[in-house]
């Protein structure tokens, strides 16, 4: 297939592009380079500039590569920023997602993969999350997401999209030596907690203390990138048999910051001072994902099940890039 990839350049969007040039997919990568990085982009794959607000560049697009199905990346993600900004937010991940349906209608491309999340959940009436609990976000973030999820249900009955939702929520890691998680402002917890063991940063910040958790901070499920793109490339796959497909994607387990820091002192030997400081506005106590549906119904398993070797991967990645990409 001709898959176009938006966001492509980005973190998650750069290591899908891979795996679907491994898996002999032709690949054009659309972004417009605000947070993406040009050398995450793998050689292979067609690099076209431009903004998903610009409905012009993505109809002649679509036409002129005769794209047949789109992988959905291009999204502002940090949930703490969509509570000071949320018309960013919604701007951007709605509003631009609506311009790329309706350019993919108007070129009768009728295949899509949305990177969704598990921030759709809001603080979950149970964990492990499944696929049918509630949705109610706790931030606009996780709002401008679930709102494109209801445009795709009505797309799909409509016009008879095809697409698959996959949500999850703490993608982490590295799966090859030249793609890695270099964000500016860098908002994650991993490799922020990376960057004090490199000297690059003095502590981490603990958002939120006085959580109802076992040691009164977060509780996150966080997932390899690399089995973050396998199953997206499944997902691909098996839209051509079903849809819509909507999956939660998790180990299944959950830590805390205060796990995920001991973990990470563990594997850089560094101490990694940390400073408690007040919730953010919007952070959900435990966000935990099920995923046995992708499992029992496409085979999906993560190779990178435990947090050790996450971390373990992600801290050679920044080890040769402490600056991140080359700019």
């Amino acid at each position: 297939m001709r898959v176009l990839v938006t966001g492509g350049a980005g973190y998650i969007g750069s290591v899908v592009a891979e795996e679907l040039l491994q898996a002999g997919h032709q690949v054009v990568v659309f972004d417009n380079l605000s947070r993406g990085h040009r050398q995450a982009v793998p050689k292979n794959a067609e690099l076209v500039v431009g903004d998903m607000a610009d409905r012009a560049c993505l109809d002649q697009l679509l036409r002129s590569r005769a794209i047949d199905a789109v992988m959905h990346f291009a999204a502002l993600i940090e949930a703490g920023e969509s509570m000071k900004a949320p018309e960013e937010f919604f701007r951007n991940n709605t509003s631009n997602a609506l311009t790329l349906l309706e350019a993919m209608l108007a070129a009768r491309v009728k295949c899509l993969v949305f990177s969704s999340t598990a921030a759709l959940f809001g603080n979950p009436e149970r964990t492990p999350i499944e696929e049918d609990d509630p949705l109610h976000p706790t931030n606009a973030y996780g709002e401008s997401k679930l709102l494109v999820e209801r445009m795709l249900a009505w797309f799909h009955q409509i016009h008879g999209l095809r697409y698959a939702s996959l949500r999850y929520f703490n993608a982490a890691g590295a799966s090859r030596p030249d793609q890695g998680e270099a964000h500016q402002p860098e908002t994650h917890l991993i490799p922020r907690i990376l960057q004090v063991a490199l000297g690059r940063a003095e502590h981490v910040n603990i958002f939120g203390t006085d959580y109802p958790t076992p040691d009164g901070t977060c509780v996150r499920d966080y997932i390899h990138v690399g089995d973050l793109a396998r199953a997206h490339l499944l997902a691909l796959q098996a839209l051509e048999n079903s849809s819509p497909l909507i999956y939660n994607l998790g180990n299944g387990q959950g830590f805390s910051v205060r796990e995920v820091v001991e973990v990470a002192r563990s594997v850089t030997g560094h101490p990694v001072p940390v400073i408690e400081s007040p919730r953010r506005a919007g952070d959900p106590a435990v966000l935990i994902a099920s995923s046995k549906k992708i499992r029992r119904d496409l085979g999906w398993q993560p190779r990178f099940p435990d947090l050790k070797s996450i971390v373990e991967s992600a801290w050679q990645w920044h080890r040769k890039h402490p600056d991140g990409y080359p700019r």
